[in-house]
């Protein structure tokens, strides 16, 4: 089987959307099928390599709008691909108007599947215009998946008369692997440890965007007890650092910057908790809520009412507290950073939750019958 990932970015732009297709390709590729990755590069130095088992095709590109990657080079290199050696699949992960374009131009009768990560939320001008097309699309997908029932139930984009066949719920996977501690990320969180002194950890991690709500966290540290680690970068990292100074918690807010993979797993053990403080349904998964879970973290997260709350259940695997509103989620980090036992059990059922039903090798069995599924019927037909 050939298999075309549009994975949308990659480098600066690895978010989750990204390390989710990463993870799936590299399943795919360990279970025998061919797979390409195609992503728009973060500039215009292209590049073609092999990477975890799967083909990881750069397309040049003139930076960002929108949240959309100008690459005109993405499609045509989508069609020289398919001339190459024609492709079984189409994956295709909305949202993304630029691969959304490479489908348009690529040949009706091979098979796609799209994955609905979250609905369009801030561009509202836009999606008037492009909605139609969008929709036109969605029909048009032989096969719609999301990671949660909550994607279909919540969203206002998706057509209703799709019909329940076509709709696939398949969670999101991860390779927890990367997260056990070694020699160097033992020796890292004891150091992360020791400069927070006799204070407990909270660990936050994201780019440093508007929806994240990490300026919510900030003013909620000024009641909290703990240091704070906030990994990643953005457009608003200053803003958050002077944010922090004019409210007085500088001295307890550790801005970490972009963390390497290899030192990940150092901040999830070293922290007493993990935090998703988000304000918009635009994150409607969590990834990073897993990545927590699995370390045997309690996550506080906002009642976004999406996926988010379906990885993290309330009172189960740790605290949901109203989006927005910085004192409730200040009183949901104190108690449980106050209460030993209950991190304990929320981070024990938390790591079971991770292992059970997120790993890679289902994430990536499931996928692997919805495409057999789908050119068996292509024979059919």
């Amino acid at each position: 089987m050939r298999v075309l990932q549009f994975g949308r970015f990659w480098n600066e732009n690895h978010g989750g959307v990204e390390r989710h297709v990463a993870s799936l390709c590299k399943g795919l590729a360990a279970q025998g099928a061919e797979v390409v990755n195609l992503v728009a590069a973060a500039g215009l130095q292209g590049s073609d390599e092999l990477l975890d088992g799967y083909r990881l095709v750069q397309a040049p590109s003139f930076g960002m709008a929108f949240r959309t990657a100008m690459s005109p080079a993405l499609v045509m290199k989508a069609l020289q691909l398919h001339r190459e050696k024609p492709f079984d699949i189409f994956h295709l992960h909305f949202q993304d108007p630029l691969t959304h374009l490479a489908s348009l131009l690529l040949p009706a009768q091979v098979k796609r599947v799209i994955t609905w990560h979250h609905d369009i939320v801030r561009q509202k001008r836009l999606l008037a215009l492009y909605k139609p097309s969008l929709q036109r699309e969605l029909r048009r997908a032989d096969a719609l998946v999301a990671a949660t029932a909550a994607h279909f139930d919540t969203s206002t984009q998706i057509p209703v008369d799709i019909p329940p066949q076509r709709r696939h719920v398949i969670p999101y996977g991860m390779d927890f692997s990367a997260l056990q501690l070694t020699e160097h990320t033992a020796a890292l969180a004891d150091e992360l440890r020791a400069r927070a002194g006799q204070r407990k950890l909270v660990f936050a991690l994201g780019r440093h965007v508007s929806y994240k709500g990490f300026d919510v966290l900030i003013d909620a540290m000024r009641q909290v007890d703990a240091v704070l680690m906030l990994g990643g970068s953005g457009p608003l990292t200053q803003e958050l650092q002077q944010q922090a100074q004019a409210q007085g918690v500088a001295d307890r807010i550790l801005f970490i910057g972009r963390i390497p993979e290899p030192d990940l797993a150092a901040y999830f053990h070293a922290c007493d908790l993990f935090c998703l403080p988000s304000v918009s349904e635009m994150e409607a998964f969590g990834l990073v809520q897993l990545e927590a879970m699995a370390c045997g973290k309690p996550v506080v997260c906002t009642q976004l009412g999406n996926g988010v709350n379906v990885v993290n259940v309330h009172g189960e695997t740790g605290l949901a507290v109203p989006v927005g509103d910085a004192l409730a989620l200040a009183q949901a980090l104190q108690h449980l950073l106050q209460d030993a036992g209950l991190r304990e059990r929320l981070g024990a059922k938390g790591r079971a939750r991770a292992f059970g039903l997120y790993s890679q090798q289902a994430m990536t069995a499931a996928h692997g019958r919805l495409y057999q599924d789908l050119l068996v019927q292509k024979r059919a037909a």
